[in-house]
């Protein structure tokens, strides 16, 4: 912009110094003009990078203000607008990287989030604990993020086991408890303690002594899943030694899960076993486990599971994870997963891998992406290295246009099309 602008005052200043009655030379009127362009560009380009930041800073300026009265409506008279405080906080959490605006009011948010959990009741419960765990991801493994967590640990930890509180809220302190863990423990006892916490939640499922399996409605069972999720997640942090007792308590019983009418336990559990073999063989690569057939019988009949009394997308999403649950366990092949965001990618190889990542994703939500790219703790954790410094034209340079994105897909369309019809084709089996 600055350049076209030069080149009219150029012309300008031409025409008008042909018209004046001066008795300069054309090279010190040529020289002239030019001067006067050039100083022209100047002052123009100047006001503009300068609007561009003062404005940039104006937004952050703004941004940083609701989010302090955010914070102070967390402390309202009234629990719709405490809820709706809480809801706004959560999505700025999960979208943006403000560590460096929460360092220095996280006491203040903290005593603001602990007054939610003692005093809100269900839905402000749920929404708090979430907003807890987003703030020890922002704050990640330094002090401050610890500080958070010994602070409302205890917090967590009634509410999950008071069997009178919100089902809803009791979930949210399951989740928020094992990322809290994950993210700021440093200490053994914290994450024994809840570990033990987590392990008398979802143990409630297993099969009873006498044989029966316990009856639970699905609002207790979709907690007793979130529990060992949570719990799954502490196990990948924990040392050999610790592994070894889990071997001998748990892998024994998680099978008997695998009979849940409720799916999204079943598949949980399926999961935790292949984490269990993963992280035992790992640490013993002559690991054998004695039931290893009668095992494998169960999730051969879950991966090709077709009764009709099943939801269609349960049974697809079951049997598919229970294929991989048992190639893993038989050849010990673990499924592969690329995960891509902006121009980076991120290989998931492993049963841990995918059970950390799958927990950041859940929290986070459509904003993981965004922490993948810019949030320190997360590239530390999936070992990404620094955040990249890229500039806009760096981006557009790698980003696919909507034509090349059409041919890809028309290609990968074709290509499906030509391999279904193989299968389906009646002459392939003579073939």
């Amino acid at each position: 912009m600055p350049k076209s602008r030069g080149r009219s005052g150029h012309k300008k200043g031409g025409r008008n110094g042909f018209k004046g009655e001066t008795q300069a030379s054309d090279d010190d009127l040529a020289s002239e003009v030019l001067s006067h362009c050039s100083s022209a560009s100047e002052t123009a380009s100047v006001p503009e990078e300068g609007n561009e930041a003062i404005n940039e800073q104006m937004a952050q300026e703004e941004a940083e203000d609701k989010l302090k009265e955010c914070i102070d409506n967390t402390m309202d008279k009234s629990a719709k607008t405490r809820q709706s405080a809480l809801e706004s906080l959560k999505l700025a959490f999960s979208s943006k990287i403000l560590s460096d605006f929460l360092v220095d009011r996280r006491i203040t948010l903290t005593d603001c989030l602990e007054r939610c959990l003692k005093k809100g009741k269900g839905e402000e419960q749920a929404i708090a604990a979430t907003v807890i765990s987003l703030l020890c991801i922002q704050l990640g493994s330094c002090k401050e993020g610890e500080d958070v967590f010994k602070t409302l640990k205890s917090v967590l930890i009634n509410i999950l086991t008071d069997k009178s509180a919100s089902l809803a809220a009791r979930h949210s302190c399951a989740t928020a408890l094992g990322i809290c863990c994950y993210v700021a423990a440093n200490e053994a006892e914290d994450l024994v303690s809840c570990l033990t916490c987590l392990e008398s939640v979802f143990s409630a499922s297993y099969i009873k002594g006498d044989g029966s399996v316990p009856s639970h409605n699905s609002q207790t069972q979709a907690l007793h899943c979130n529990t060992l999720q949570s719990w799954s997640l502490l196990v990948t942090i924990c040392p050999p030694s610790r592994i070894q007792k889990f071997l001998e308590n748990h892998l024994p019983k998680l099978p008997g899960l695998l009979c849940s009418d409720n799916v999204t336990l079943r598949i949980a559990a399926g999961e935790a076993i292949a984490l269990l073999f993963e992280l035992a063989r790992k640490s013993d690569q002559e690991f054998l486990y004695d039931n290893t057939d009668q095992l494998c019988e169960k999730l051969k009949a879950l991966a090709t599971d077709s009764n009709k009394y099943r939801a269609k997308n349960d049974r697809r999403k079951q049997r598919s994870i229970f294929r991989d649950v048992m190639h893993f366990i038989e050849d010990k092949e673990c499924p592969e997963e690329t995960i891509k965001f902006g121009i980076e990618c991120l290989y998931i190889d492993t049963w841990v891998r995918r059970r950390v990542y799958d927990a950041f994703k859940e929290i986070l939500g459509s904003g993981v992406r965004h922490h993948l790219q810019h949030n320190e703790l997360l590239r530390d954790i999936f070992e990404l290295g620094a955040p990249l410094m890229l500039d806009a034209a760096a981006i557009r340079a790698n980003k696919i246009s909507r034509f090349e994105k059409h041919l890809y897909n028309s290609a990968a369309f074709k290509a499906r099309t030509k391999a279904r019809s193989k299968v389906r084709d009646k002459r392939a089996d003579v073939l």
